[in-house]
């Protein structure tokens, strides 16, 4: 089984945001722009979105 890539969080965001937020994926596009492999997950025992960048190991 391959290893998982390391991840590195970029930022997090409340999921009990304003209705029609979506700040975690407008952050994650804005560092996509950039040129950073970002994305966002889940992370359910914080009940928060973290953005998240897979990094070189």
């Amino acid at each position: 089984m391959p290893a998982q890539p390391q991840r590195t969080v970029l930022e997090q965001f409340p999921a009990g945001g304003p209705r029609g937020s979506w700040s975690a994926e407008e952050y994650a596009a804005a560092q996509r722009a950039q040129g950073h492999d970002a994305q966002v997950v889940m992370d359910l025992s914080s009940d928060q979105f973290l953005v998240v960048a897979n990094t070189a190991t």
